[in-house]
Parts: C-alpha cells; structure tokens; sequence
C-alpha cells in the first residue's frame, strides 16, 4: 500500500488512522495510543519535566504522497497551525511521480566545546592539546562504553584561538559519533570530565563546557524534482524562481522563507519527541554561517518546465534518548514511519522541510499566502465564534464560499443560522 492517496483529506480521522496503520503495521493499542485514549497521562508528564500540573495535546497529523528513497511513508506532524500538513501533502505529490525525494546524511556528529580562559600563551597552549590529543580523546570515550561498543564516540577535536572583548581564548572543539541518539547528554559528559585534563594541559581555566547546537557536522540534504504547478504559464514560473532568489538576497524575507521550511521540520521534530529548539537553533545559525543570513532552500529550473529543489540544514535528531523513547505518541510516530536510524529520519524530516517551503512559495508566486491558509483556517474561527457541532460545517462552507473571513462576520452568520 502506497501514500499516494487521492482524497485522502475528506476521510474522517479514523478512516485515516486505519489507512495508516495498515500501512506502518500499527497494532491496536498503538491506534489508540495516537487517538489520545491511552499512553499518556499527567503521571508521564510528571517523569518528564518539573512541577507539572497537567499536559497541552497538540494536533498530530499525517502527510501524505511521500516517497523518500523509494519507499512511501505516511509522515507524522505535530502542529497546530493550519495548512502546513496539507501544503506538505501537496508539494510531495508533485515530486511523486519524478522520483520522489532524495536524501544524504553527513553522519551523526556533534561538536561539544570546551572553553578556556586566564591563557599566558594561548597560541602555545593551542598547540599542547593537539599534541595531547589522544589522551583527550581517551579520557572522553571512557565515558560511555556503551556509545563507543556500538561504533559511536570521540572520534577528532579542533581548537580556535578567539578574541573575545577581554581576552584570546581557546575553544576546543570534540567531534563525537553519537550514532543513532541526538547526543546532548553523551557530549555534554565528555565534556565535563576532560576539563581537568585539559586545564592541566594549557594550564588556564574552563569555563564553558557544552554541546554546540550548530551541528554542522551532522547535515541533511534532500532534493526532489517537481512538476511544474504552473503548466505552461511562463511568468508564474519566473515568479516562483524571482521569490526564491529575494529570500538568497534578503534576510528579511530569508526569515519568513525559512520559518515556512520549519513548520514542516519542527512538526515532525516534535512529532517525534526530539528537540525542537536544538534543531531550530542549528538551522538559522546555519543559515548565517557566511555572515549573512540566507535560504536553506535552492531551486532551478529543470526539463520540462519542472523544478529542481534541494535543502541542507543540520538535524540534531535521534532514535533513542529523552522524549522518543519516554513519550507513547511519540514512539508511534518512530513506528509510524519505518526508520531504523537518525540518519533515515534526518532525510525524512529535510524532505519535508524542502516541500512544506516548495508549497510556500508556490502559493506566493500564485494566489497568495493568505487564500489557502485562510481556508483551512475557517474552522478554527468558526469554533472560536462559538459554532458547535453541525454548525461547524455550515459555517466554514458559507465562509469558503462567500469569502468572508472577518470574525464579526463569521459571528453574525452564527447568529443567523441559530435563529433559523
């Protein structure tokens, strides 16, 4: 069974949900699990995180159409702002037929940093912890003999002399395999115990000793081709290439540009328990890394007026580790999509990045932003006017058809079909 699935949308919840599980092999609890009615509760929630008086359910969704290396999957989104699953949903459609996307994965390394200050000669000291250096990388992988018995570990490390306002200071840079977990808790132990050794060794003083969260050793890539949503129109095809070539010029529109790429990217981030502000924190300063704030995204024009997209961005993500593992839903989700590793889900979550923006600037360069989304939206604005039940339905079709988007106006329609 594919992912291909016309119609898809105007299914109710649990006709998709049985669609999906028949394709992952959901089990019956697993079902349930992701209908909210078992798995998760506030003693979880408890376990999770401090002074908990309760937990926030978010929407979970699931693209469709995507085929990512060849295979199709269903992709779970954890979102709650309108339109984003189905734009996803839309754009990998117009890949499917081309192939699909894409991906590549640099490895799963993270940098940790040690900091160094109070340095006589810090040039010289530079050059004592690479002369040391694999007792510096000893002392880490002592650390965790587990990570390193799955072929994970320290591996290298780097150090920069930086001028900072009061002092030339050292930053060492520890280049670990973290494998299949996002590693925060395996760099940030290395971390702390070779500090000693490494103040021993320059003779100066740790300050900082944590992970970075510009992984820019750990980069995903996608690319897809798609058919061109334009036909034959010629100027909506170099309106397309003209918004994308603004947000490579441009910082402020590269912003919005790439927030679009994230709502993709942080709702299957969330979706799968990893950590949101850790992948959205390494993808903008990536975006900066020439100094100048730029798209993750690129785009040409291919054969048959079709276009060629491709991202890059770090994905600090993993399989193992904190909320994928703790959270019900989320090792669901994991299953949902059939990966085995953080290098699979790292392309999967670039591919959806890529199409949730491919979808974003199509719109742009057609009708607008504001149409679609405002669609899908009416539902939420009809609940917030108080509509009901039935009265839900009614009231996003008369605004879908009359165009009527402002809340007063949705409001008095409400009022009018109840004195109906």
């Amino acid at each position: 069974m594919g992912t291909r699935f016309k119609g898809f949308y105007r299914l109710s919840p649990e006709e998709r949900l049985d669609n999906v599980a028949e394709h992952s092999g959901l089990s019956g609890e697993e079902k349930a699990i992701i209908r909210g009615e078992k798995g998760f509760s506030v003693q979880t929630a408890d376990q999770m995180v401090e002074n908990v008086i309760g937990y926030m359910p978010i929407p979970l969704g699931v693209a469709a159409n995507f085929k990512v290396d060849g295979r199709d999957i269903f992709v779970p989104m954890a979102t709650e702002e309108p339109s984003v699953i189905a734009a996803a949903s839309n754009a990998a459609r117009l890949a499917y037929d081309t192939g699909g996307f894409t991906t590549s994965f640099s490895g799963p390394i993270m940098i940790g940093q040690v900091h160094v200050t109070q340095l006589s000669h810090p040039y010289a000291a530079m050059a004592k912890i690479y002369e040391n250096k694999e007792a510096i990388l000893n002392k880490c992988n002592q650390q965790d003999p587990t990570l390193i018995s799955l072929g994970g570990g320290a591996l290298d490390l780097e150090v920069r002399v930086v001028k900072t306002l009061s002092e030339k200071v050292l930053v060492i840079h520890l280049f670990v395999d973290t494998r299949d977990a996002m590693g925060a808790n395996a760099v940030n132990t290395m971390n702390e115990a070779v500090a000693p050794l490494i103040e021993k060794i320059t003779g100066g003083k740790v300050v900082l000793r944590i992970l970075s969260n510009l992984a820019d050793k750990r980069i995903a890539r996608a690319r897809a081709v798609f058919e061109s949503p334009f036909g034959n129109d010629k100027e909506m095809l170099h309106r397309f290439i003209s918004a994308y070539e603004l947000a490579a010029a441009d910082p402020y529109r590269a912003a919005t540009h790439n927030k679009g790429i994230m709502n993709g990217v942080s709702a299957v981030v969330l979706a799968t328990g990893n950590d949101t502000r850790a992948v959205e924190a390494g993808a903008h300063a990536y975006a900066a890394r020439f100094g100048r704030y730029t798209t993750l995204t690129h785009y040409e024009l291919g054969e048959n007026r079709t276009i060629i997209g491709t991202i890059e961005l770090p994905l600090a993500v993993g399989l193992v580790g904190g909320a994928t593992k703790s959270h019900p839903v989320a090792r669901t989700a994991i299953k949902m999509l059939g990966v085995k590793t953080s290098r699979e889900l790292a392309g999967i979550i670039a591919a959806v990045g890529l199409a949730q923006n491919f979808a974003a600037l199509r719109a742009l360069a057609s009708e607008g932003i504001q149409k679609g989304h405002m669609k899908l939206h009416a539902k939420n604005m009809a609940i917030q006017a108080g509509a009901k039940g039935h009265e839900i339905g009614r009231v996003v079709e008369w605004v879908v058809k009359e165009g009527r988007f402002r809340f007063d106006d949705i409001k008095r329609y409400l009022e009018k079909i109840r004195e109906e």
